[in-house]
């Protein structure tokens, strides 16, 4: 199981921007730069981010993103949502009565994968952008503004 480049890239994206700060907005191609991510990719992908009330646009000379809420209230999950990325474990909807062939019989590692899939999602529920960039912080001990509020 992978999650594909709209969930990896939107994350970084968005850890980039929460490391900026909430009050400073941020140019997607000082983002597209800072994590080598293709710029016209993380355009669409700011699209769907700001439809769905995650992040900010300012207009202007000075303008770029911003986070539309806290670090520590936007989880992971919320971000996956956004870009509609999901975890996929199965070939088959994991609440389907159908299997993933089609029959009327679940094979034998069904409940399994489904159970994976159930736990990535909780995981994913239960880290926030603000845990993201703390960890990222312990193990790279780079400055930016979160590091300020956590030291």
């Amino acid at each position: 199981m992978k999650l594909g480049t709209k969930a990896q890239y939107a994350v970084m994206a968005m850890a980039d921007l929460a490391s900026c700060g909430s009050s400073v907005p941020v140019r997607l191609t000082e983002i597209a730069e800072r994590q080598t991510l293709p710029l016209s990719y993380l355009e669409q992908l700011f699209a769907k981010l700001r439809k769905k009330g995650l992040v900010k646009s300012v207009r202007g000379h000075q303008g770029g993103y911003i986070l539309a809420l806290m670090p520590e209230k936007l989880k992971i999950s919320d971000i996956l949502q956004a870009v509609e990325e999901n975890v996929k474990t199965t070939r088959c909807s994991v609440k389907s009565d159908l299997s993933c062939q089609g029959t009327s019989q679940k094979c034998l590692t069904h409940d399994l994968w489904a159970g994976l899939e159930e736990r990535i999602e909780d995981y994913f529920s239960s880290v926030t952008l603000y845990d993201l960039c703390v960890r990222s912080l312990t193990s790279r001990r780079s400055f930016c503004a979160l590091e300020q509020r956590v030291l």
